[in-house]
């Protein structure tokens, strides 16, 4: 794990403990998951207790929270928003929807 410090992802919960993702520079708070082969663009997050495994992409300004699972090769991508109790897997493409 990078450098933990505080991070408001505006969700309400105020700032939490959080780090950059070291693929890709995005936040990650320090209660979800990313698989270190996955990628987590500079603007885009990761929060609550989501997870991201395998070759996933989170970039633009999209975000997983809730507890949320992307598996496989899911890119989602500009404004999407992945949260609740969502599954997305085998190589699904989400631009800018927003799946619970």
């Amino acid at each position: 794990m990078t450098d933990t410090t505080l991070f408001d992802f505006r969700d309400g919960n105020g700032p939490v403990p959080a780090h950059r993702h070291a693929n890709g520079g995005g936040w990650v708070a320090d209660t979800a998951y990313v698989a270190p082969s996955a990628r987590v663009t500079r603007n885009a997050s990761v929060y609550g207790f989501a997870k991201v495994f395998d070759s996933c992409v989170v970039s633009g300004r999209a975000k997983v929270c809730g507890r949320a699972r992307l598996l496989d090769s899911v890119e989602l991508c500009k404004d999407a928003i992945i949260c609740d109790n969502a599954l997305l897997c085998d190589a699904v493409k989400v631009f800018g929807a927003n799946v619970h």
